[in-house]
Protein backbone atom coordinates (compact mmCIF):
# COMPACT_ATOMS: atom_id res chain seq x y z
CA UNK A 1 0.00 0.00 0.00
CA UNK A 2 1.21 3.36 -1.18
CA UNK A 3 -0.04 7.40 -1.47
CA UNK A 4 0.61 7.78 -5.09
CA UNK A 5 -0.34 11.71 -6.35
CA UNK A 6 -2.32 11.54 -9.65
CA UNK A 7 -1.93 15.40 -10.64
CA UNK A 8 -3.00 17.57 -7.40
CA UNK A 9 -4.81 14.41 -6.23
CA UNK A 10 -3.09 12.02 -3.62
CA UNK A 11 -4.49 8.45 -3.16
CA UNK A 12 -4.24 4.99 -1.12
CA UNK A 13 -3.17 2.59 -4.12
CA UNK A 14 -2.74 -0.87 -2.97
CA UNK A 15 -2.11 -3.84 -5.92
CA UNK A 16 -4.24 -3.87 -9.48
CA UNK A 17 -6.86 -1.43 -8.06
CA UNK A 18 -10.38 -2.56 -8.90
CA UNK A 19 -12.32 -0.45 -6.64
CA UNK A 20 -12.38 2.74 -6.08
CA UNK A 21 -13.43 4.10 -2.75
CA UNK A 22 -14.23 7.49 -1.82
CA UNK A 23 -14.71 8.95 1.81
CA UNK A 24 -16.77 10.88 3.77
CA UNK A 25 -16.52 14.33 4.78
CA UNK A 26 -13.45 15.56 6.50
CA UNK A 27 -12.23 11.78 6.28
CA UNK A 28 -9.62 10.51 4.34
CA UNK A 29 -8.82 7.90 1.83
CA UNK A 30 -6.84 5.74 5.01
CA UNK A 31 -10.43 5.04 6.34
CA UNK A 32 -10.65 2.07 3.80
CA UNK A 33 -7.60 0.18 4.71
CA UNK A 34 -8.71 -2.64 7.18
CA UNK A 35 -12.16 -3.31 4.70
CA UNK A 36 -10.29 -3.49 1.62
CA UNK A 37 -7.10 -5.13 2.65
CA UNK A 38 -5.92 -7.63 0.09
CA UNK A 39 -8.54 -7.02 -2.75
CA UNK A 40 -7.19 -4.07 -4.79
CA UNK A 41 -8.18 -0.78 -4.39
CA UNK A 42 -7.56 2.87 -4.69
CA UNK A 43 -8.76 5.62 -2.58
CA UNK A 44 -7.88 9.04 -3.08
CA UNK A 45 -7.96 12.05 -0.16
CA UNK A 46 -10.65 14.09 -1.62
CA UNK A 47 -9.70 17.44 -2.32
CA UNK A 48 -9.34 19.18 1.13
CA UNK A 49 -8.70 16.45 2.97
CA UNK A 50 -5.92 14.72 4.06
CA UNK A 51 -2.96 15.39 1.68
CA UNK A 52 -5.12 16.66 -1.35
CA UNK A 53 -5.11 20.62 -1.38
CA UNK A 54 -8.44 22.27 -1.20
CA UNK A 55 -10.13 23.03 -4.64
CA UNK A 56 -9.20 26.71 -6.09
CA UNK A 57 -13.26 27.20 -6.12
CA UNK A 58 -16.31 26.66 -4.09
CA UNK A 59 -16.88 23.72 -6.57
CA UNK A 60 -19.78 21.55 -5.80
CA UNK A 61 -20.24 17.77 -5.94
CA UNK A 62 -20.61 17.63 -9.76
CA UNK A 63 -17.32 19.43 -9.44
CA UNK A 64 -15.51 17.00 -7.60
CA UNK A 65 -16.83 14.03 -9.62
CA UNK A 66 -15.18 15.97 -12.54
CA UNK A 67 -11.50 16.23 -10.72
CA UNK A 68 -11.80 12.70 -9.92
CA UNK A 69 -12.52 10.89 -13.28
CA UNK A 70 -9.46 10.93 -14.64
CA UNK A 71 -8.82 8.19 -11.62
CA UNK A 72 -10.97 5.76 -13.67
CA UNK A 73 -8.03 5.25 -16.18
CA UNK A 74 -6.05 3.47 -13.59
CA UNK A 75 -8.50 0.89 -12.70
CA UNK A 76 -8.91 -1.92 -14.00
CA UNK A 77 -12.11 -3.71 -15.82
CA UNK A 78 -15.70 -3.70 -14.39
CA UNK A 79 -14.63 -1.86 -11.03
CA UNK A 80 -16.71 -1.72 -8.07
CA UNK A 81 -17.57 2.09 -6.78
CA UNK A 82 -17.70 2.91 -2.93
CA UNK A 83 -18.89 5.86 -1.53
CA UNK A 84 -19.26 6.73 2.44
CA UNK A 85 -21.32 9.93 3.40
CA UNK A 86 -20.20 12.55 1.31
CA UNK A 87 -17.93 10.52 -0.95
CA UNK A 88 -21.16 8.60 -1.61
CA UNK A 89 -22.93 11.69 -3.00
CA UNK A 90 -19.71 11.71 -5.76
CA UNK A 91 -20.05 8.33 -6.21
CA UNK A 92 -23.14 8.60 -7.50
CA UNK A 93 -22.62 11.01 -9.96
CA UNK A 94 -20.02 9.73 -11.63
CA UNK A 95 -22.12 6.44 -11.68
CA UNK A 96 -24.93 8.43 -13.52
CA UNK A 97 -22.11 10.19 -15.56
CA UNK A 98 -20.46 6.70 -16.76
CA UNK A 99 -23.52 4.39 -16.80
CA UNK A 100 -21.56 1.18 -18.06
CA UNK A 101 -18.44 1.90 -16.63
CA UNK A 102 -18.66 0.05 -12.84
CA UNK A 103 -19.80 -3.41 -11.82
CA UNK A 104 -21.78 -2.29 -9.26
CA UNK A 105 -21.88 0.45 -5.74
CA UNK A 106 -21.44 0.27 -2.44
CA UNK A 107 -23.30 3.70 -0.96
CA UNK A 108 -23.04 3.26 3.34
CA UNK A 109 -24.23 6.80 5.03
CA UNK A 110 -25.30 8.84 1.98
CA UNK A 111 -27.56 11.74 2.28
CA UNK A 112 -29.12 10.70 -0.84
CA UNK A 113 -32.81 12.10 -0.98
CA UNK A 114 -34.39 14.77 1.31
CA UNK A 115 -36.99 12.88 3.61
CA UNK A 116 -37.54 15.64 6.30
CA UNK A 117 -38.14 19.46 5.43
CA UNK A 118 -35.48 21.65 6.48
CA UNK A 119 -36.07 23.67 9.51
CA UNK A 120 -35.38 27.75 9.19
CA UNK A 121 -32.72 28.86 11.14
CA UNK A 122 -33.42 30.69 14.76
CA UNK A 123 -34.95 34.24 14.26
CA UNK A 124 -31.27 36.02 15.86
CA UNK A 125 -29.41 34.61 13.33
CA UNK A 126 -31.76 35.39 10.27
CA UNK A 127 -32.00 38.28 11.99
CA UNK A 128 -28.15 38.96 11.94
CA UNK A 129 -27.60 38.19 8.82
CA UNK A 130 -30.00 40.23 7.09
CA UNK A 131 -27.33 42.66 9.35
CA UNK A 132 -24.60 42.10 8.30
CA UNK A 133 -25.44 41.61 4.52
CA UNK A 134 -26.28 45.04 4.62
CA UNK A 135 -23.07 45.94 6.13
CA UNK A 136 -24.41 46.90 9.42
CA UNK A 137 -22.94 44.22 11.68
CA UNK A 138 -18.89 43.10 11.22
CA UNK A 139 -18.21 39.66 9.81
CA UNK A 140 -17.10 38.52 13.38
CA UNK A 141 -20.91 38.98 14.67
CA UNK A 142 -22.59 36.37 11.68
CA UNK A 143 -19.29 33.82 12.66
CA UNK A 144 -20.76 34.15 16.21
CA UNK A 145 -23.84 32.75 14.95
CA UNK A 146 -22.70 29.94 12.88
CA UNK A 147 -20.13 28.44 15.44
CA UNK A 148 -23.27 28.63 17.93
CA UNK A 149 -25.73 27.24 15.69
CA UNK A 150 -24.08 25.53 12.85
CA UNK A 151 -23.07 21.64 12.12
CA UNK A 152 -19.78 20.27 13.27
CA UNK A 153 -18.73 19.84 10.11
CA UNK A 154 -19.96 23.27 9.09
CA UNK A 155 -18.33 25.06 12.28
CA UNK A 156 -14.89 23.24 11.58
CA UNK A 157 -14.54 24.09 7.93
CA UNK A 158 -13.65 27.49 6.90
CA UNK A 159 -13.00 29.61 3.15
CA UNK A 160 -13.45 27.45 0.48
CA UNK A 161 -14.44 24.38 2.40
CA UNK A 162 -17.40 25.90 4.21
CA UNK A 163 -19.26 26.78 0.60
CA UNK A 164 -18.47 23.35 -1.17
CA UNK A 165 -20.27 21.89 1.93
CA UNK A 166 -23.21 24.11 2.19
CA UNK A 167 -23.31 23.15 -1.73
CA UNK A 168 -23.07 19.67 -1.11
CA UNK A 169 -25.94 20.04 1.94
CA UNK A 170 -28.49 21.77 -0.21
CA UNK A 171 -27.74 18.90 -2.98
CA UNK A 172 -30.85 16.29 -3.72
CA UNK A 173 -30.49 13.43 -5.78
CA UNK A 174 -33.86 11.70 -5.97
CA UNK A 175 -33.71 12.45 -10.05
CA UNK A 176 -30.75 11.18 -10.27
CA UNK A 177 -30.99 8.03 -8.53
CA UNK A 178 -32.99 6.16 -11.41
CA UNK A 179 -29.93 6.52 -13.62
CA UNK A 180 -27.87 4.09 -11.70
CA UNK A 181 -27.60 1.39 -14.25
CA UNK A 182 -25.31 -1.29 -11.94
CA UNK A 183 -26.40 -3.23 -9.03
CA UNK A 184 -25.92 -0.68 -5.85
CA UNK A 185 -25.77 -2.62 -2.19
CA UNK A 186 -26.74 0.30 0.15
CA UNK A 187 -25.44 -0.69 3.39
CA UNK A 188 -27.01 1.27 6.56
CA UNK A 189 -26.09 1.20 9.74
CA UNK A 190 -29.41 1.12 11.95
CA UNK A 191 -27.82 3.52 14.36
CA UNK A 192 -26.72 6.18 11.84
CA UNK A 193 -27.76 9.57 13.44
CA UNK A 194 -26.49 11.46 10.59
CA UNK A 195 -28.17 10.09 7.81
CA UNK A 196 -30.71 7.91 9.07
CA UNK A 197 -32.43 4.83 7.68
CA UNK A 198 -35.11 6.52 6.50
CA UNK A 199 -33.15 8.14 3.57
CA UNK A 200 -31.71 4.46 2.64
CA UNK A 201 -35.39 3.12 2.17
CA UNK A 202 -36.25 5.99 0.08
CA UNK A 203 -33.62 5.64 -2.14
CA UNK A 204 -33.92 1.90 -2.27
CA UNK A 205 -37.44 3.04 -3.61
CA UNK A 206 -35.83 4.43 -6.54
CA UNK A 207 -33.01 2.47 -7.69
CA UNK A 208 -33.35 -0.12 -10.31
CA UNK A 209 -31.32 -2.33 -8.63
CA UNK A 210 -30.94 -1.36 -5.16
CA UNK A 211 -29.94 -4.18 -2.54
CA UNK A 212 -30.63 -2.52 1.12
CA UNK A 213 -28.84 -4.08 3.85
CA UNK A 214 -28.91 -2.96 7.24
CA UNK A 215 -26.09 -3.58 10.15
CA UNK A 216 -27.19 -3.33 13.63
CA UNK A 217 -25.08 -1.80 16.08
CA UNK A 218 -23.33 0.49 13.56
CA UNK A 219 -23.22 4.17 13.62
CA UNK A 220 -22.40 6.54 10.23
CA UNK A 221 -18.80 5.48 10.45
CA UNK A 222 -19.67 2.15 9.26
CA UNK A 223 -16.38 1.35 7.64
CA UNK A 224 -14.34 1.83 10.38
CA UNK A 225 -17.06 0.36 13.20
CA UNK A 226 -17.58 -2.67 10.35
CA UNK A 227 -15.32 -2.98 7.93
CA UNK A 228 -15.76 -6.58 7.56
CA UNK A 229 -19.25 -5.87 6.55
CA UNK A 230 -18.16 -3.68 3.82
CA UNK A 231 -16.11 -5.60 2.84
CA UNK A 232 -18.15 -8.95 2.31
CA UNK A 233 -20.51 -5.72 0.50
CA UNK A 234 -18.01 -5.37 -2.00
CA UNK A 235 -17.10 -9.17 -2.54
CA UNK A 236 -21.31 -9.87 -3.52
CA UNK A 237 -20.77 -7.32 -6.30
CA UNK A 238 -17.51 -8.69 -7.36
CA UNK A 239 -17.52 -10.85 -10.72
Amino acid sequence: MALRAFGSIFAVVEGDPRILALHGWARRGSDFRVALNGLGYLAPDLPGFGASPEPAAAIGVDGYASLLEPLLDSLGSEPILIGHSFGGRIAAVLAANHPDRFAGLVLTGVPLIRTTTPSRPPLLYRLTRWAHRRKLLPDSAIETLRQRYGSTDYRAATGVMREILVKAVNDDYAELLPRLKPPVVLLWGADDREVPLTVAEAAAAVIPQADLRVVKGAGHLLPLSHPEELRRAVESLRR
